[in-house]
């Protein structure tokens, strides 16, 4: 199992402190100096089930420099997104838990993070 994360976010430090309480074996991943690929983006993105937009942080400074509120939200545009994430990582959300079992979950709660562990994570 990998968690994409940003020490200095909070609900990342949670997720940390739940997979090492539960005693679950991770690797962490500081996707800021470790930036995806749009190739690893797009197994993410599969893997969660959702689309690129479902996934970006649409409030930091770099998504209104890009004017991503006003991308199309479309098959069409998926590439162009993607390759935003990949240039902008801290776009986004997090954190990211790729579970063993082949999915994914974005773990901003409790709850998402056991539902990590629960799928043989």
């Amino acid at each position: 199992m990998e968690i994409w994360i940003n020490p200095a976010c909070s609900k990342c430090r949670g997720a940390v402190t739940l997979l090492d309480a539960e005693g679950a074996a991770y690797t962490v991943r500081r996707y800021l100096e470790d930036v995806p690929s749009p190739e690893e983006i797009r197994d993410v993105l599969d893997r969660l089930g959702l689309e690129p937009w479902d996934i970006t942080r649409t409030r930091e400074a770099a998504a209104g420099e890009l004017g991503l509120k006003e991308w199309p939200r479309d098959g069409g545009s998926r590439e162009r997104w993607i390759t935003a994430l990949s240039a902008h990582p801290e776009l986004i959300q997090r954190p990211i838990i790729t579970a063993d079992d082949g999915t994914a979950v974005v773990a901003r709660s409790e709850e998402a993070v056991r539902d990590a562990l629960g799928r043989g994570a």
